[in-house]
């Protein structure tokens, strides 16, 4: 084996020369296979639908499920707390509810956000929701506001006015919400 490369050929052959053009488009195809592979694996991993009733359905869903995270966090994490006191100064656990309550409120925000973004999949569910897009904007501010102890009725107010008009506006379009209580490790994420 005196003389092999590394190709296996005893080097006696002729040498096949690559042009520089050749060697970047090799470059650019190694760097590229990955995100390739990676996006095929997505592909194959999320199926998507073929039809648009499939869609709907889909878009629903989707829906429901944030919609429901929303409400659920929302009840649990700051509604019932504020009514059982737990926000007023001097409150056993106060700091603890008021740090929930923050990170609830912001994860109420992202989901409604998204249960919005959901709803244009399914035209009706669209149309009963659209009139919610500010509602749910003036929520944005809300989660750093009720962690630093800040919000008031009017605050725990719309944030349960804006939920129950999402609840109204699934139920409306057929696509039922109910509440869903996020575990803690959810609501950091």
């Amino acid at each position: 084996m005196v003389g092999a490369t590394a190709c296996g050929s005893g080097g006696t052959g002729p040498r096949e020369e690559l042009s520089a053009a050749s060697m970047g488009e090799l470059a650019a195809l190694a760097a590229a296979e990955p995100v390739a592979a990676e996006a095929d694996e997505l592909a194959a991993a999320t199926p998507s639908p073929s039809t648009s009733a499939e869609k709907q359905k889909f878009a629903k869903t989707r829906f429901v499920a944030n919609a429901s995270l929303a409400a659920g966090a929302t009840y649990q994490w700051i509604v019932k707390p504020y009514r059982a006191g737990k926000f007023k100064k001097g409150a056993k656990g106060r700091t603890f509810a008021l740090i929930k309550a923050g990170l609830a409120g912001a994860f109420a925000y992202n989901r409604l956000k998204a249960a919005a973004e959901n709803a244009k999949g399914d035209p009706l569910l669209a149309k009963a929701v659209a009139p919610l897009t500010a509602g749910i904007e003036s929520l944005k501010g809300l989660g750093s506001k009720l962690r630093k102890g800040q919000a008031g009725d009017g605050d725990i107010d719309s944030f349960d006015s804006v939920i129950n008009s999402v609840k109204e506006a699934g139920q409306s379009a057929g696509a039922v919400v109910t509440d869903k209580v996020p575990s803690a490790s959810q609501l950091g994420s």
